[in-house]
């Protein structure tokens, strides 16, 4: 039984929740709650990652439409795996689900990790573009662990930069991790995109992070994930 989880994104300047981000857990009748590192990767090895994205993208997005229909608007960030970007239908689902549960295709978010990017960046590019002239917007996920060139990032249609969550838990004890954060939101705002720090789990980095100019925070100090 796959089921989502929402958590929220939060501004930085005023702490108010402009968007969520949908997380996929299987909820096992012996073992509880399973999240995504542990069976996203079987489902890639075995075929099964196509269907589950179809239930993710039409889960969260009838979820939207509920949101939307109460006057709750935000916007909705929807992760998709390597395999598939690659998918040639990819625009052809998402379009149907967008179509039908009425949802805005610039208020849906796609997040696809830096190193996703990285291992087909010209094939990624172009499906990339195919997505924002849909009207959708791109984020890239764990910014700082893909290794991915600034000429290729300059490239790609992204509205969005994610920094990982290894990176802003070392912020209340190290300068380094200090260091890579500010270049990134520097790197982010310098090429006119926005900065979201994830794994925000203290008052201590919370407020290192609004000193470093940061535009938007995830993590357990804001909300877990919940239904």
């Amino acid at each position: 039984n796959l089921i989502l989880h929402y958590q929220p994104k939060v501004a930085l300047a005023n702490g108010d929740v402009l968007g969520v981000e949908a997380l996929l857990r299987w909820k096992h009748a012996r073992l509880g709650l399973i999240g995504p590192d542990r069976f996203i990767p079987v489902a890639e090895r075995t075929g099964l990652i196509k269907q589950i994205t179809l239930v993710v993208l039409d889960e969260s997005m009838r979820q939207a439409q509920e949101w939307n229909r109460n006057g709750i608007n935000l916007n909705l960030a929807i992760n998709l795996s390597a395999y598939s970007l690659h998918d040639p239908t990819l625009t052809n689902d998402i379009g149907r689900a967008l179509a039908k549960w009425g949802v805005p295709a610039e208020s849906v978010e796609l997040e696809i990790t830096e190193s996703a990017l990285m291992a087909d960046p010209v094939r990624a590019a172009a499906t990339l573009r195919e997505l924002t002239d849909m009207g959708l917007q791109i984020a890239i996920d764990d910014f700082g662990t893909g290794y991915s060139s600034l000429s290729r990032l300059r490239e790609l249609p992204v509205s969005t930069i994610k920094i990982d969550k290894s990176f802003t838990l070392g912020l209340p004890y190290s300068d380094d991790d200090t260091a890579i954060v500010r270049s990134t939101i520097d790197l982010a705002h310098n090429l006119g995109l926005a900065a979201v720090a994830e794994g925000v789990e203290s008052e201590t980095v919370w407020e290192r992070l609004v000193e470093l100019g940061c535009d938007f925070a995830q993590g357990d100090y804001v909300s877990r994930p919940i239904p």
